[in-house]
């Protein structure tokens, strides 16, 4: 009889426990998390809202304008120099500059491609949870209450949104002050031959956003040291200095085929677009390289970041 009376006992409790009751001690519950009225996770942090938010900030006026000065040195400096290979025949991309606007637009994005353009990508990447950690913001975001995985969502949606505006600022800017400059016309290529206006808009079309997945890899980097640090600067400069050792990496010839799995190794595959016979298979392979790792250090952030404990 006692054994039945204990295990009657404990049913009763488990039966509490299920229905909310507060029963014995061995009956635990969950408390009732309380909602109000009207609250939707997924309406909290408007991307619109903090677009507006990243768009007034003073790093973005500033690279804005410098995106912007390129162009204008550029010019500046082909008409103080003279004619980009003058006196010899033409072998590469920069001595076609002063052709047409179209060549001008192409040699921004080859100067901006190597360095220029990494800075933009990692800026708004990185900066963009690191600096509401620096203003001792960021857990009060996380209070109002916005989910984890939707404030990085939505901070990492219109960090890619403004990286990717800044990479299709400088051939638009390029192309208008090129034009204006040298006037509208086919893209003359080193090789010999010229694609029409049409093809080279495409050609320019595929370029932009070959160098946008191909810099994936630097925002996804940036990102992920941006949930990792209070300090914008260590985010940004980390995902800036990790970049530029690759691309060193990929000068060192005694790696040989290891250079394959450097995201640098691919990042000018799309000068073989520039040609009379388009070549895609670098780029193919670029973009996969650059998807795959910006992938697992986007999982990472967001891994990470749900297991933070914000102080700041």
């Amino acid at each position: 009889m006692s054994t039945l009376t204990e295990r009657a006992e404990r049913d009763d409790r488990a039966e509490d426990g299920r229905h909310g009751g507060q029963g014995e001690p061995g009956g635990r519950t969950e408390p009732p998390v309380e909602v109000a009225d009207g609250y939707r996770a997924g309406r909290t942090l408007p991307l619109r809202v903090e677009l507006v938010r990243q768009l007034k900030r003073r790093r973005t006026m500033i690279m804005g304008g410098v995106l912007f000065a390129l162009p204008i040195i550029l010019l500046i400096a082909f008409q103080v120099g003279g004619t980009p290979g003058e006196g010899g025949n033409r072998v590469n991309l920069m001595d076609t500059a002063t052709a047409s606007g179209t060549n001008f637009a192409a040699v921004n994005l080859f100067a901006g491609a190597g360095f220029l353009l990494v800075i933009p990508v990692a800026l708004f990447c990185g900066d963009t949870v690191a600096s509401e950690a620096s203003w001792s913001s960021l857990r009060y975001l996380l209070a109002a209450p916005v989910p984890r995985a939707r404030l990085l969502w939505s901070k990492l949606a219109v960090g890619l949104t403004l990286s990717l505006a800044a990479l299709v600022l400088l051939p638009v800017i390029a192309l208008a002050i090129g034009t204006a400059a040298y006037g509208w016309g086919p893209l003359e290529l080193p090789t010999g031959g010229e694609l029409a206006p049409a093809a080279a808009a495409q050609a320019l079309l595929i370029t932009v956003a070959y160098i946008f997945v191909s810099q994936l890899v630097t925002a996804a980097l940036a990102f992920w040291l941006s949930t990792r640090t209070d300090a914008p600067l260590g985010a940004v400069g980390g995902a800036v200095f990790l970049t530029i050792i690759g691309s060193v990496l990929d000068e060192v010839t005694a790696l040989g085929d290891w250079r394959d799995f450097l995201p640098a190794h691919y990042q000018y595959a799309w000068l073989d677009v520039v040609r009379p016979q388009p070549d895609y298979s670098d780029m193919i392979q670029g973009t996969s390289l650059s998807i795959t790792y910006a992938l697992i250090l986007f999982a990472l952030a967001f891994r990470g970041f749900g297991r933070k404990d914000v102080v700041s």
